[in-house]
């Protein structure tokens, strides 16, 4: 199961950095202004984008959390909030190699398993 979630992983890594590798070629670096400009319509193009961000928020939050809140964790939070699917997809197919494959560590780290173990 590691194994496929693995090429998930990798597969949206490359995907991402494929199509956006081609948005930029087309448009530029300007995804501020239309990201928040689609917000300040309230059209759905806008929900979407809220909700994206919402779920970029959690996503950093998780990964200040895993680590602590130490200013590692901070960073990558930070990075996955800017980041995305990108940042993401990488560490999280780093870190399971880093954890062998333990989902358990994967998700909440040694500290916290260890004490969920004993």
């Amino acid at each position: 199961m590691m194994t496929a979630f693995r090429l998930l992983l990798g597969t949206i890594f490359i995907v991402i950095a494929a199509y956006t590798a081609i948005v930029v070629s087309n448009h530029g670096l300007g995804l501020l202004p239309v990201f928040f400009g689609d917000i300040a319509k309230v059209a759905w193009p806008g929900q979407f984008n809220l909700d994206f961000m919402c779920f970029l928020a959690l996503s950093a939050l998780w990964l200040a959390w895993r680590h602590h809140f130490k200013p590692v964790g901070l960073i990558l939070g930070l990075a996955g909030f800017l980041g995305g699917a990108f940042f993401l997809s990488a560490y999280l197919l780093i870190m399971s190699f880093k954890v062998k494959g333990d989902i358990n560590l994967l998700l909440v780290g040694q500290t916290r398993s260890n004490r969920a173990s004993a």
